[in-house]
């Protein structure tokens, strides 16, 4: 009885996730199919995004390795026996260190966090030995002057984007998809938004097939979707708060 509860629920939420894009896409003069929901499932059990999938949500974010592997192989076995749709599609959204790159390769189709050479090479060895392609943003530090001061989203300085990309670009393994960013902490984030479309737009002139971009979380997808985002990461607004894993 509780899991139909919590299933009426998520899907309440969902149903008004999508609405928001969709209102979102008609106010910016955009399709609703080309903007991609990633429901990220961070601080919940691999049980909610059993029900996100049972009412057909189909792509899925995470940031901590050490919750993503076991939540992305739990959802894996629970699902063995339904080889006729499509498995879940596994974002990696949070920073990522070297020495988590073999566990990330082995389940994540998609990395949105790759912010320097380093790791787009650590990455690429790690694929390669996996027999994996995995799919790769570079993230962009919208607020560099933040980061320096007290701790900020993360990312590739601006000026560093096209030197990251590049990288990911020629590894042979990995394949570049586009750019990934968070707005900055306490400030609009159209301006934000509105930067990251200038430097996606020049990304696209070097690298034509890097069309996705990925910004925009529960607070502020509007936004994302007028400055032209592809995908928006939403947690809070599908999921609510972050609990303890149980």
């Amino acid at each position: 009885m509780l899991a139909d509860g919590r299933r009426a629920e998520i899907a309440a939420n969902l149903a008004g996730v999508r609405a928001r894009i969709e209102a979102a896409c008609a106010a910016a003069g955009r399709s609703p199919e080309e903007v991609n929901l990633v429901a990220v499932t961070k601080f919940r059990p691999a049980v909610d995004a059993l029900h996100l999938y049972a009412l057909g949500q189909r792509v899925f974010g995470e940031n901590r390795d050490q919750e993503a592997a076991p939540k992305a192989a739990e959802v894996a076995a629970a699902l063995a026996d339904t080889a006729s749709d499509p498995f879940p599609e596994w974002h990696f959204i949070g920073q990522l260190q070297t020495n988590k790159v073999k566990s990330v390769v082995s389940y994540a189709d998609v990395i949105e966090s790759v912010d320097r050479p380093e790791l787009a090479a650590a990455l690429a060895k790690a694929a390669e030995r996996a027999g994996r392609r995995p799919r790769c943003l570079v993230q962009v530090n919208l607020d560099p002057a933040a980061e320096r001061d007290a701790g900020g989203r993360g990312g590739a300085h601006p000026q560093d984007v096209l030197r990251v990309a590049d990288a990911v670009a020629r590894s042979g393994v990995l394949r570049l998809e586009g750019l990934m960013a968070v707005a900055p902490l306490g400030a609009a984030p159209e301006p934000a938004f509105e930067r990251l479309a200038a430097l996606a737009a020049k990304l696209r002139g070097v690298h034509p097939d890097a069309m996705s971009l990925s910004a925009g979380m529960s607070g502020d997808l509007e936004a994302a979707v007028a400055a032209g985002a592809t995908h928006v990461r939403i947690g809070s607004a599908l999921l609510g708060g972050r609990p303890p894993l149980r």
